[in-house]
């Protein structure tokens, strides 16, 4: 344990960590059980939520059509007739969103608990929950990435509420209205505003855990996320531990969770993961993605530094500090390097949803041929 500490503690990290994370195989303890199914049931819905946005096709031509032929009733009922089950999916992907925060608090009330005396200790001995947050944050970057793809959604919301709208104004009876009502559309349509609506709702879900747990000091969460991130790092860049991953989709999916955890961490705690003061490596981090193919990881490069653009101020001093591009990527306007972008000013949390728009930040960590399939579901 002792040495597992100081690589926690040291800014060099010269010392291996004494215990491996088994993202493959961690089964709960009789102590984790109890949150450990809460959440498994949570979880068990999440491939399918992917595999339902994946085949998400929108209902783009047939709002087309009623739009440019206004008169046309048979072409309005047509395109209300396509939209309103699809307002329904999304309905049920806002739904999740709101259970993965449930079970992301049962998580973080379980790691931070005094069971233990510090995160380390979490980490190591309720190996099955930390899998398990692990998971969220591989199932929120999936989802996003899938989103931030697909115009269809917004659109086809967009036009439902306009529809619904106008047939309010006209007194027409909207069947679509009880699938979903006016308040529960504008909370819905403010998730779907986001660019990256999973990774928002989880990281304002972490920070109303904080607080609302007041008698918890804040450490106790933001520790947990560094020592996770540190944990990944570490596994990933020690050979004797990545031999035990049984595929390539789990080295993949720790790069994502190292990524995932990183973010949060920079959403929660009051400075940020690229402060000095930092618990989080991030020089090492960001050089572990380096390490890598470029088009294996140039989506969670970019993911980094779109988050840190749009969520946070750097301060040149901190900002010149970090490389984000891979290591063989040049500069270009869709992905400059750090010492390409605008100095910005002070550094302070910002409030403001983000403005993410480029697709390229969430592209897949996997090959194509495992991308939609995370590992350990």
């Amino acid at each position: 344990m002792g040495n597992l500490l100081k690589v926690l503690t040291c800014t060099d990290l010269e010392q291996e960590p004494n215990f491996f994370l088994d993202f493959e195989n961690a089964q709960p303890t009789e102590a984790e059980r109890e949150t450990w199914k809460e959440v498994d049931v949570v979880l068990k819905d999440a491939l399918g939520i992917l595999d339902e946005l994946q085949a998400y096709k929108g209902a783009g031509q047939e709002i087309r059509e009623a739009i440019q032929n206004p008169s046309d009733e048979a072409l309005q009922d047509q395109a209300w007739a396509a939209v309103v089950p699809l307002v329904g999916k999304l309905k049920t992907f806002y739904e999740f969103s709101q259970r993965l925060e449930a079970a992301l608090h049962s998580l973080l009330r379980a790691l931070t608990s005094e069971t233990y005396n510090d995160p380390t200790q979490h980490l190591e001995r309720e190996q099955a929950l930390a899998k398990q947050f692990a998971e969220i944050l591989h199932f929120t970057l999936r989802f996003d990435e899938l989103k931030m793809t697909n115009p269809a959604i917004q659109n086809d919301f967009s036009y439902y509420r306009r529809t619904l709208s106008r047939m309010r104004i006209n007194n027409v009876p909207a069947e679509g209205e009880n699938e979903v009502n006016n308040e529960l559309a504008n909370r819905i349509s403010l998730f779907y505003a986001d660019a990256t609506p999973m990774l928002k709702s989880l990281s304002d879900g972490t920070t109303k855990f904080v607080s609302e747990n007041k008698n918890l000091p804040i450490e106790n969460t933001t520790d947990v996320l560094s020592t996770m991130a540190t944990v990944c790092k570490v596994m990933l860049e020690t050979p004797e531990y990545r031999s035990r991953f049984s595929s390539e989709e789990t080295f993949s999916f720790c790069l994502r969770v190292m990524v995932g955890v990183i973010i949060l961490y920079d959403y929660v705690h009051p400075v940020g993961a690229f402060a000095k003061s930092s618990k989080i490596d991030m020089k090492g981090c960001i050089k572990v993605l380096r390490d890598q193919p470029p088009n294996s990881v140039e989506g969670l490069l970019n993911a980094l530094r779109e988050w840190r653009m749009n969520f946070r101020s750097f301060p040149p001093s901190i900002l010149h500090k970090y490389e984000f591009s891979s290591k063989t990527s040049k500069s270009s306007p869709e992905h400059p390097h750090l010492s390409d972008l605008p100095e910005p000013g002070p550094a302070e949390p910002v409030s403001a949803q983000p403005c993410l728009t480029s697709h390229a930040f969430f592209t897949p960590a996997v090959s194509s041929t495992h991308a939609n399939t995370p590992p350990t579901y």
